[in-house]
């Protein structure tokens, strides 16, 4: 018995070292990886699944400008450097020859200058309007929903709808404007203007309807700038003593610059690559007095079938508008960390000054100067009084 029992714990140590040793021998490689999942690893997946949705997200916008943009500005591009026409067989280099053929052309010439003409007046038409309309809408009033939802009109409304019933207005018989105008005798009933046969009076047309058809937009633009600006502002202009011109032309107006440059971007590039309006009322006439380059690049290549030199005009203005964009943009910047500093100014500390606020990482204006001067003035409640220095004076 004494032997089975020595022989008994022999074996339970054995087997109690087996177990110690089978412990201390290491896992498997492919079992540690399969049997831990630690917070690193969770990260990581997380990490990956983030960024296939982004990808899976961000790539149907990426082929629609590939496929709706993209691939049109390439053939485009192909077209230009070559002697494409509309039935012919295959398609020849030919370098830039249709640039210097077009450059020779006076109906080029001639729609080169009626884009600008074009452009830069339905351009500050569409501002002065739109600033008139975003002030006049942003105080509450009866009915200003309803004034709002009108405005939106022409903008929600297709472009081409618009043009014919502007067309039917202006009609040389069926003229609204001239059966009043005969009304109330300013003109002649057998003198009547033609409103879309002489030269002069095509252009002041087309240029009327599309400032009609841009100034909603720029008009929701200018709206939400204005909310942005603090009401403190104006406020303490008008305790100064500022009127209604000098706060529109020292306070308001270079606040909203950045939105202004905005706007105007859109509204370059709008009007430039737009031909709906001219084509619809004018069809580029008369004797191509309204013929801009999108219409006579639609003209050229569509119609005339000369595919090459339609796709030189339309990639002219290419290199100019890349140009603009660029230089609003770096405007835009400057503009906007000077408004940056007029905005946060009021909310310096009343003990710092305004050559303080000059030494700052931000660098102010001489006229940012004296607005934060004003604006420490009013925080040690001297308004019983003119601000001296104040950057506006009363009308």
């Amino acid at each position: 018995m004494a032997v089975s029992e020595g022989e008994g714990a022999k074996d339970g140590q054995d087997s109690q070292d087996g177990s110690s040793e089978s412990r201390k021998e290491p896992l498997p490689r492919a079992t540690v990886a399969r049997g831990t999942s630690g917070p690193g690893t969770r990260r990581r997946r997380g990490r990956s699944t983030g960024f296939g949705l982004g990808v899976a997200m961000f790539l149907p916008a990426v082929l629609y400008v590939l496929l709706l943009v993209g691939v049109p500005f390439g053939m485009a591009f192909f077209y230009a450097f070559s002697d494409a026409r509309i039935g012919s067989g295959g398609e020849n280099f030919v370098g830039f020859e249709n640039f210097s053929s077009i450059l020779e052309s006076p109906s080029f010439r001639t729609a080169l200058k009626n884009s600008f003409i074009f452009t830069i007046a339905s351009q500050v038409l569409t501002m002065v309007g739109s600033i008139a309309l975003a002030l006049a809408l942003k105080d509450k009033f009866r009915g200003r929903g309803f004034v709002r939802f009108l405005i939106l009109l022409p903008w929600v409304a297709p472009i081409s709808l618009g043009a014919i019933g502007w067309k039917w207005i202006l009609d040389s018989i069926y003229s609204v404007v001239n059966w009043v105008l005969i009304a109330l005798h300013l003109v002649k009933p057998f003198d009547k203007p033609m409103w879309l046969g002489e030269p002069v009076l095509a252009m002041i047309s087309v240029i009327t309807v599309h400032t009609w058809r841009l100034l909603p937009f720029s008009t929701v633009i200018l709206l939400a700038g204005l909310t942005a600006i603090p009401r403190d502002i104006p406020e303490a202009a008008a305790v100064d003593g500022a009127g209604f011109w000098r706060t529109l032309f020292e306070i308001t107006l270079p606040m909203l610059r950045p939105i202004l440059n905005v706007a105007m971007l859109f509204g370059i590039i709008f009007t430039f690559t737009d031909m709906i309006v001219v084509y619809v009322m004018t069809a580029g006439g008369p004797y191509d007095s309204t013929q801009v380059l999108p219409s006579l690049a639609f003209f050229t290549g569509i119609q005339g079938s000369d595919l090459a030199a339609g796709a030189a005009i339309s990639i002219f203005l290419v290199p100019l508008l890349v140009v603009v964009a660029f230089l609003y943009l770096l405007q835009g910047l400057a503009i906007f960390r000077s408004l940056i500093v007029r905005i946060t100014s009021p909310f310096w500390s009343p003990a710092s000054s305004a050559g303080e606020a000059g030494r700052m990482s931000i660098t102010l204006t001489p006229s940012d100067q004296k607005l934060t001067q004003s604006w420490l003035q009013l925080s040690r409640r001297n308004v019983a009084k003119p601000w001296p220095g104040a950057p506006w004076k009363s009308m």
